[in-house]
């Protein structure tokens, strides 16, 4: 049986995506330099997340303010791996949560529409002491992918469930390193 603590997520041999939303204003900045810059905030936690429909769940498929459009972060294995060498589970104590360069949670997977499903799905925040390696080492493109996230939404509303499905991205098991299989085990 399969943990229900499982990254899954749309990958290829060297590199990740993990999906943000954002408001306008960081999405445009971002998108035109080709990377992160003003008004992003570079002194502040950033949370990114490997599951495309956990993102549409925490921003109700681009429609929450602040975060009307999603980007698809196409980053390194070896920087998503180096961030959870480095990570602290947000269940651990106290003290080594707050001394931490990088947080790990995990909550429950979402349904297309929404619902929350038996396993889990992992969101990452980096911490603003790493946040400029996460910028400028590790991602290696990023993606407006809002257009095919309000097309999904619409296709869900007027009842074509099978429509929307066809527009999310594949997402399969990515097997963590045995040095980090630590944090698929969180003891909930």
């Amino acid at each position: 049986m399969a943990s229900p603590y499982q990254i899954r997520a749309d990958y290829d041999a060297r590199t990740i995506v993990v999906y943000q939303a954002y408001p306008p204003a960081i999405a445009d900045a971002a998108m035109r330099a080709g990377r992160f810059v003003a008004p992003f905030s570079f002194q502040r936690m950033t949370w990114i997340k490997p599951s495309f429909l956990w993102l549409m769940h925490r921003s109700n498929w681009a429609r929450k303010p602040g975060q009307e459009r999603v980007l698809a972060v196409r980053i390194t294995r070896e920087g998503w791996e180096e961030a959870l060498s480095r990570a602290v589970l947000t269940t651990a104590d106290p003290d080594a949560v707050a001394q931490a360069a990088v947080h790990v949670q995990w909550d429950p997977e979402r349904s297309l529409r929404g619902a929350a499903l038996n396993h889990h799905s992992i969101q990452v925040g980096i911490g603003r002491h790493l946040i400029r390696t996460f910028t400028d080492d590790w991602i290696v493109g990023l993606t407006d992918v809002t257009a095919q996230v309000r097309k999904a939404a619409t296709f869900l509303q007027t009842g074509h469930a099978a429509k929307a499905q066809r527009l999310l991205p594949v997402e399969r098991p990515y097997e963590l390193p045995q040095t980090l299989r630590h944090l698929s085990s969180p003891g909930r």
